[in-house]
């Protein structure tokens, strides 16, 4: 068995197009989650506002990017809108799970906007301050406090999902792994290890993550 990861892995430094692979998913899926947050954070205003043509707006971006999967986006993207201009297939992706991420994001950040009991609202507003001071100044931050556990989880569920990548020939973790496969002839190995560098990348950010949480719920204390 060590002879047969010897010979997939580190004869010819194969392992170096893993390594390369994690880089090209963890920039994915790191670029993805700041588009969706600035997007989701944006959305979400729109979706409680009192405008009912930015309501409708939020409602189709949502509706639209939430159901359809990533993949056929992703294709869609690549192979339609942004096929004239020729972009790099690493920035169609970006795009692509950014614009996929803000859907999540928006339903993530208007849930717990919404989640903040309405008395807190109407002390700020008691209190003299305007709609908008009372938003940022007392509803935002017990909104991202609610939020968090939701909103790592997209994040997580991101880096996952980066794995499609290799739909459009973006040379992602699971594109490298395959290559080595095509390669060596043997998919058991470059595969699972794959496969346990997710599963590395997914419980240590759930551990972290779930530090975080335990540290701000402390704060409320």
């Amino acid at each position: 068995m060590f002879q047969q990861i010897y010979d997939t892995l580190i004869s010819g430094q194969s392992y170096m197009l893993i390594l390369e692979g994690l880089g090209v998913t963890l920039l994915i899926a790191i670029c993805a989650i700041l588009i969706g947050t600035v997007l989701g954070f944006s959305f979400a205003l729109m979706k409680i506002s009192d405008s009912k043509l930015l309501r409708f707006i939020a409602n189709l971006y949502t509706t639209v990017l939430r159901g359809i999967p990533l993949a056929t986006q992703l294709m869609i993207f690549y192979f339609v809108i942004f096929a004239p201009l020729r972009w790099p297939r690493l920035l169609v992706a970006i795009i692509s799970y950014g614009l996929n991420s803000g859907a999540y994001c928006t339903e993530i950040f208007r849930a717990g906007i919404q989640g903040v009991d309405i008395g807190q609202t109407e002390a700020g507003r008691s209190l003299g301050l305007s709609k908008w001071q009372t938003l940022f100044k007392i509803v935002f931050p017990q909104a991202i406090k609610s939020s968090l556990p939701t909103y790592t989880s997209e994040f997580i569920v991101l880096i996952k999902e980066t794995s499609v990548a290799s739909f459009i020939a973006v040379q992602d973790m699971t594109k490298a792994g395959d290559m080595i496969r095509n390669a060596t002839y043997n998919a058991w190995i470059p595969l699972l290890t794959c496969a346990i560098i997710y599963l590395i990348l997914t419980v240590g950010l759930t551990k972290i993550f779930g530090l975080l949480e335990k540290r701000l719920a402390k704060s409320d204390r």
